[in-house]
């Protein structure tokens, strides 16, 4: 068997998933996105369900807080990770911190909404610790950070469940390689800034963009937090997509499908933006 044979065998059974579960369901979305149900008798090809969506009020205000919880919990979870990572490398204890982020990381998403609500929610344990300390006179007085309309509780648990994420691939990334490049550095005259900047950030850059492409990409699409945490409205477009589904008139089903459309093409527009920039910055470092 030539090796090439091998790997195709290999990998066809994740390649046959992916085929029939991510782009069936992508052609599925776009096809009734443009019209194509035939469930309820519809088969005209037509761009009306983005249209609608386009003029909807309550789907602009949605894009607005999508792209602001993303872009703010992948951007706190990548620079939390990767100071994590430089943190733990400078302190020793490789392992042990490794497994306590691991161990994080195996905490579900469902889960972590829960504690984070118990923790921000108007009657939960931050409120309670600033009354009992009497930097507010009631409960009611601290500000909402869960169901509130910045999406502060749902950024929360985001930034607090990926930030393991992040450490765990910026420890992997650095290896012994970069300590011996770090010790070049400084054989040369450069200060301990500089070894920062121009030799373990470049390293850490490309598989530290590759982490947080992921993390954009399921908050951006990411149901259960934010139906957990946040308000009915605005809610995020995975919210909207999912209520739009779910209505009992099947004719806003190519709504919906025209949401989830959306969703895939602003989580691929922003992959690309982002490595392209990282890419650049990393070879010019270099």
């Amino acid at each position: 068997m030539s090796p090439r044979l091998r790997i195709a065998l290999l990998l066809a059974p994740a390649l046959l998933v992916v085929g029939v579960f991510v782009v069936g369901g992508v052609l599925q979305a776009v096809l009734q996105s443009l019209g194509y149900a035939p469930v309820v008798g519809e088969s005209r090809w037509t761009l009306d369900a983005y249209r609608r969506v386009v003029a909807d009020p309550a789907v602009r205000a949605s894009l607005l807080l999508t792209a602001r919880v993303s872009l703010i919990s992948t951007a706190a979870a990548a620079v939390l990770g990767t100071a994590l990572a430089l943190l733990v490398r400078r302190l020793g204890g490789r392992r042990r911190l490794a497994a306590l982020f691991h161990g994080t990381l195996a905490v579900p998403h469902l889960v972590g909404a829960l504690a984070i609500g118990l923790l921000l929610s108007p009657s939960g344990l931050l409120s309670r610790a600033a009354y009992r300390l009497g930097l507010v006179d009631s409960v009611q007085d601290v500000p909402a950070l869960t169901q509130d309309a910045f999406g502060w509780g749902i950024i929360a648990e985001y930034t607090w469940k990926e930030t393991p994420f992040v450490a765990v691939v910026a420890l992997a990334a650095l290896s012994r390689r970069v300590g011996d490049l770090e010790d070049v550095a400084a054989t040369l005259g450069a200060s301990r800034w500089q070894r920062l900047r121009e030799v373990t950030l470049p390293v850490l850059a490309p598989p530290v963009a590759a982490a947080s492409v992921l993390v954009l990409a399921f908050v951006t699409a990411s149901y259960e937090v934010p139906r957990l945490l946040g308000r009915p409205y605005p809610a995020t477009l995975s919210v909207e997509a999912f209520q739009r589904y779910r209505d009992i008139d099947l004719t806003s089903r190519p709504e919906a499908m025209a949401l989830a459309v959306l969703i895939a093409l602003l989580t691929t527009v922003a992959a690309l933006v982002y490595l392209r920039l990282v890419g650049g910055l990393t070879r010019r470092s270099l």
